[in-house]
């Protein structure tokens, strides 16, 4: 169940597209023509190896006590295992995807039925966006521009669903951005 749009179909025209004036919202968008998809991912966690978040983006409503908690155990349960064991696990009633970038762990909670290899790729393809973004993208990059990688991430997923993987569209919005600033 790995949502990616229809060719050509990207957040930012989507996000146009669904004005606050609408009746409509993105999950009925989903159900005419997705029928039957729910939401895929659930949390996106980065976090370094001194167990510190550095970035955390909840796909459905958990209250702020629960999310240090959950959190917690989740990093806990990443940064406590070895470098050979799979980055896949069963945690609760959801799947953990992890990978490992330097000092860094990015971390995806998904439902059940999600694609794990899907999953670990979108999370590679994501850290080639900030790379190519931030030309080697570092922990410091993302505590400093922590508003760009929202955006970068925003473009990527929407309500939960993989929405854009092409890096040049996902770029487009921040370089728009990065001129209208320069000037």
């Amino acid at each position: 169940m790995f949502c990616f749009g229809r060719p050509g179909f990207t957040g930012l025209h989507l996000r146009s597209q669904l004005q606050p004036s609408l009746a409509i919202t993105f999950e009925l968008y989903l159900e005419k023509y997705w029928p039957g998809k729910k939401k895929m991912i659930k949390f996106f966690l980065m976090v370094n190896k001194q167990g510190q978040t550095r970035l955390s983006k909840y796909y459905e409503h958990v209250e702020i006590n629960k999310r240090t908690l959950l959190e917690t155990e989740v990093i806990k349960s990443c940064l406590s295992r070895s470098s050979e064991k799979c980055s896949f696990i069963e945690y609760k009633d959801f799947k953990l995807i992890y990978r490992q970038y330097a000092a860094l762990f990015i971390v995806v909670g998904v439902n059940d039925t999600e694609n794990e290899m899907a999953i670990y790729e979108f999370i590679h393809n994501f850290v080639e966006v900030l790379d190519e973004y931030f030309s080697r993208v570092s922990e410091l990059d993302i505590m400093f521009n922590l508003d760009k990688v929202h955006i970068i991430l925003d473009e990527m997923v929407l309500n939960g669903c993989i929405v854009e993987t092409n890096r040049a569209r996902i770029l487009a919005p921040l370089l728009i951005l990065d001129k209208m600033s320069e000037s």
